[in-house]
């Protein structure tokens, strides 16, 4: 997440041939720091920023008081003006880190959580640092919401919704008591109501995290994750260098279906995926040469 310092500023543009016409720009003004996490857009045209702010009417004695980061939506229409905003507050620090609309209408919400009951939020820290996950109506009303975490560390990174209208939520676990290293991916899937119907763990002996998980056409999902991990633990295939990219394909059971890592001697980071009409498109940072199944060198420093 990028942090901004007084407030968030947006850019709606289109291109003309090599010219590129600003259609309009926007400041969500704020007195406090800002972490932008996405901008999602709407079947209607419309547009969902979502973030993490500190709510600066809190700091002169709100009843709500918690100096913390909370979430932070602002619903904009195809205009740019303001339709709605929300806040959604634990009694301390919460993270949002991703959105994704429901085919139903409005949206889930997945961020990280150091919160423990209060304000917002319904349930009690499990442990360490949560998911806490918000499911919403177009006009940003609470529908339900869902803690899932265990006495380690859990970070939310992803989420997508499944043809079978559930969702899978993927995000790093740190030295769980069921994981295989310092840090290893955690993939959850839910029914449309909330209810947990699976968890996976994946990981290999040295540290493997999250960075993108996209929705496939057969219900499932595909998985990316940077990778320092050897063949070890759940990971069955093994790095070229320092660190890799490991995708994986999950089935709409949440089943890995097929894994794969690609990287040269050095270190390669994966960063994003997304869904080609006969494949994947896998994008990341690279500082190998020509090595392991990397076909093409680097010219100098780190590249794409």
């Amino acid at each position: 997440m990028r942090k901004l310092y007084s407030g968030i500023v947006l850019l709606c543009a289109t291109w003309e041939v090599s010219a590129q016409n600003v259609l309009w720009q926007k400041d969500i003004q704020s007195s406090t720091q800002d972490f932008l996490s996405q901008v999602t857009t709407t079947i209607d045209g419309q547009y969902l920023v979502t973030g993490s702010s500190i709510q600066s009417d809190k700091l002169v004695g709100g009843k709500n008081q918690n100096f913390g980061y909370d979430y932070h939506l602002v619903s904009l229409n195809s205009e740019g003006q303001k339709v709605w905003e929300k806040y959604f507050s634990g009694p301390n620090h919460d993270f949002l880190s991703a959105t994704v609309n429901t085919q139903e209408g409005g949206y889930l919400i997945a961020g990280t959580s150091f919160s423990g009951k209060g304000l917002d939020k319904k349930d009690d820290s499990k442990g360490g640092s949560d998911f806490w996950l918000i499911r919403l109506g177009n006009d940003g009303q609470e529908i339900w919401q869902k803690t899932i975490g265990t006495v380690s560390d859990e970070e939310a990174k992803a989420v997508v919704q499944g043809t079978d209208l559930g969702f899978f939520v993927a995000g790093n676990t740190q030295n769980s008591e069921k994981g295989y290293g310092a840090k290893d991916a955690v993939i959850v899937r839910l029914d449309k109501d909330g209810k947990e119907l699976s968890q996976l763990i994946l990981g290999g002996k040295g540290l493997d995290e999250v960075e993108k998980m996209i929705p496939t056409k057969d219900g499932g999902v595909l998985v990316g994750i940077y990778s320092r991990s050897s063949a070890s633990g759940s990971k069955k295939t093994e790095n070229y260098g320092e660190g890799d990219y490991w995708v994986i394909k999950l089935s709409k059971d949440n089943k890995v279906e097929w894994e794969r890592n690609f990287g040269g001697k050095g270190d390669d980071h994966l960063r994003t995926l997304a869904l080609t009409s006969n494949g994947y498109l896998i994008g990341g940072e690279s500082r190998s040469e020509r090595s392991g199944n990397k076909t093409v060198g680097i010219e100098e420093g780190t590249d794409i």
